[in-house]
């Protein structure tokens, strides 16, 4: 049975931070097939919505939003200024969202990105706590604007409160907010969860957004990503919503290093972008 979804890809792709000059990809993206767009939002200023939303709109995509949850961003620190920086941050983020039509800000804004450490589980609980006290706060603003968080799972070298779609759904119910929903990303599943296909179906009609690459942050369909079981799950759920590629380049070195890719992954982005593309419409129409 085909999959009734679309497809996006990050810009992250090809550069960093999104601005007015990542514009200039909107015409290959929407040339090579895809129906969405993921826009980072590293820095908000950055973002001048009017040109976005004409741009969109020339080249008919969608805009998916995502966070970008750096040092100063961490609803877990024990000083109360940076949930103030983070608050702040997702409202700019909420605000770029609803003009553009997007349904949801994406990422795991629950705490800062590289926080990852061996602390005690009496530690682990006041994070987990302040992440949940801080994260209503967060729903309460989307809600404002008519907007879902989706709160995404990392990988153990990327973060140590949530590294699995169970922990997630247990953040979730404790946050206990109908804001609360679910992104995924297959390359943190594929070294966090024993059983990928399981993760997804846990995550059931939370699932809002899903992202993938390979195992190794290649092109989808060159590696051991189980895309069978993938795709048994997005159906068994009725999945109908963005499947983004999402992967980087080594040649924006700063966010290069802050995801370990220290060559390239591919001979050119735009062929990872293109025939990335082709193998998951082929996946998805099986």
């Amino acid at each position: 049975m085909a999959l009734n979804v679309k497809f996006g890809v990050s810009t992250w792709l090809w550069t960093s931070p999104f601005s007015n000059d990542t514009l200039k990809l909107f015409p290959k993206i929407k040339e090579f097939g895809y129906d969405a767009v993921e826009i980072p939002v590293e820095d908000p200023a950055l973002i001048h919505v009017a040109d976005v939303k004409m741009a969109l709109a020339d080249h008919g995509l969608e805009a998916v939003i995502c966070g970008a949850f750096g040092t100063s961003r961490d609803l877990t620190n024990e000083d109360p200024s940076f949930h103030r920086t983070s608050f702040d941050y997702l409202d700019r983020c909420f605000e770029i969202a609803s003009e553009l039509g997007a349904k949801f800000v994406a990422g795991p804004m629950y705490s800062a990105v590289g926080k990852a450490r061996l602390v005690s589980p009496e530690q682990k609980k006041v994070e987990w706590d302040r992440a949940v006290t801080n994260l209503r706060i967060v729903c309460e603003n989307a809600r404002k604007s008519g907007l879902d968080i989706a709160l995404e799972t990392l990988n153990r070298f990327e973060t140590d409160l949530i590294n699995t779609c169970e922990e997630l759904m247990r953040l979730i119910a404790d946050i206990n907010e109908p804001e609360a929903k679910v992104i995924l990303d297959g390359f943190h599943m594929n070294i966090e969860e024993p059983n990928p296909e399981a993760a997804i179906r846990l995550a059931g009609d939370k699932l809002i957004h899903f992202q993938v690459s390979e195992n190794y942050r290649g092109t989808p369909g060159t590696g051991q990503t189980p895309w069978d079981a993938y795709k048994r799950a997005l159906e068994a759920i009725n999945y109908q919503g963005v499947i983004s590629i999402e992967s980087f380049t080594p040649e924006v070195k700063e966010l290069a290093g802050a995801v370990c890719i220290w060559k390239p992954l591919v001979p050119s982005q735009d062929g990872f972008a293109k025939e990335g593309l082709e193998f998951l419409k082929a996946w998805a129409a099986k």
